[in-house]
């Protein structure tokens, strides 16, 4: 039950990057008013004309009217300090991914704000309760995980923490729904759902390239499937010097086999659509990914390198390999209770991971194909590929019922 305290109706947003930019106008859109902060006020104050500019764009392109439009940018301020902030209900810290810096945020916001006030992280992968430990209100702590551009993505991924309390849980619910968002709860864990769900099936597309793939090859399999793109698109969409650019810095990761192919890429300043060229090559002002050979001879090499015998890799198995990884850490998620539903996860990868929607999901998917058949596979890979293939504890149980995933909701 929810509690008149946690009435959201004023808010800050710490952080004026593309994260921060698209949460403002999130809350600004579903009629919040929002203080904004960062210390850098140069950038605060590009960010502000860029919220002040998509507003006068859907204006142009007839979504909104012009007193609507001045209504939202009315409820957005820019503010120097975290002092200015004190009285607000709701603060979603929007910075880059380090668990000092967002500590020290967290605990500066705590001893400030109003007792009542709930903390909001927009980690995609960080540890909800070692952010929630530096504070005196661990059960006003929560993850609001928002999906870039955050004012076009429909996901918001809500991050219960060990002690998040049920009333902290609905009020961030009804926020989403405010947004118009699709809000699904996860437990805490690395990544929470989908991006924990992203790193297996990223690594086989990865290690395919090792073994006798090409990225147009994997793409082209899985955009057949019906992925709004395959894995080396998206990380081209992305930025592919994220990912290197976070080994760089924690020096972990960065020796192993399967992301040689993306350092080399980093290294030749192939950071994706931004640069021109990623894993594809892009023409000046364009968003089209066309196949580039240069990388298909820096892939080979790479392979060559690492010592791998390559030989040809079909469709079919580019299919097998993405999609039974997807669903065996599905299964994980759930039989651990971070997901509530097979369903929840569904909707995770229909709304933030370009799941085609008439497929209704992985775990929807899987039922399709039945769980006795999806073990058979899983266990054949086992054998083929080693130990990290090895079934979900809950696929060998669910399938010796005859049941489904859709059948297995966590108590």
């Amino acid at each position: 039950m929810s509690q008149t305290s946690f009435d959201i109706q004023r808010a800050a947003v710490i952080g004026a990057g593309t994260m921060g930019r698209g949460i403002v106008m999130c809350l600004a859109n579903a009629g919040v008013a929002v203080q904004w902060v960062d210390n850098n006020p140069q950038m605060l104050e590009q960010a502000i004309a860029s919220v002040a500019e998509t507003c006068a764009h859907n204006v142009r392109q007839g979504r909104i009217d012009q007193a609507e439009a001045q209504s939202r940018i009315a409820r957005v301020t820019a503010t120097a300090d975290y002092a200015a902030i004190r009285d607000v209900d709701l603060v979603i810290e929007a910075v880059y991914e380090n668990l000092e810096l967002k500590q020290k945020i967290f605990r500066e916001l705590d001893g400030l704000l109003k007792p009542e006030a709930i903390l909001a992280s927009n980690t995609s992968a960080l540890d909800i309760d070692a952010i929630a430990a530096v504070t005196r209100r661990p059960a006003q702590v929560l993850g609001l995980h928002f999906f870039s551009p955050a004012h076009i993505m429909k996901l918001l991924e809500i991050v219960r923490g060990a002690q998040t309390s049920p009333a902290a849980l609905d009020a961030a619910l009804a926020l989403g729904q405010r947004m118009g968002k699709v809000s699904v709860v996860s437990g805490n864990c690395h990544g929470f759902i989908g991006n924990r769900m992203l790193h297996p099936y990223v690594l086989e597309a990865r290690k395919m390239l090792l073994e006798g793939a090409y990225p147009h090859q994997v793409d082209a399999a899985l955009q057949g499937f019906g992925f709004a793109m395959g894995p080396f698109r998206m990380y081209d969409v992305v930025g592919i010097d994220l990912e290197w650019r976070a080994r760089e810095l924690s020096g972990k990761g960065q020796d192993a086999p399967e992301v040689q192919v993306d350092n080399r890429l980093c290294e030749l300043g192939r950071f994706g659509q931004k640069s021109g060229n990623g894993y594809y090559h892009y023409e000046a002002g364009s968003r089209q990914a066309e196949h580039d050979v240069e990388v298909d001879a820096l892939v080979l090499k790479v392979s060559e390198e690492s010592g791998f015998q390559r030989r040809e890799i079909g469709p079919e198995e580019i299919l097998e390999r993405c999609l039974l990884a997807l669903v065996n850490e599905g299964a994980k998620i759930l039989q651990e209770g971070i997901a509530d539903s097979a369903h929840d996860i569904d909707l995770v990868y229909l709304n933030g991971y370009g799941f085609p929607a008439e497929k209704g999901g992985p775990m929807a998917w899987a039922d399709q194909q039945g769980l006795a058949d999806i073990h058979q596979r899983l266990l054949a890979l086992e054998t083929r590929q080693g130990d990290h293939w090895k079934p979900a504890r809950l696929i060998g149980e669910l399938a010796a019922a005859g049941k489904k995933f859709a059948d297995s909701e966590t108590v």
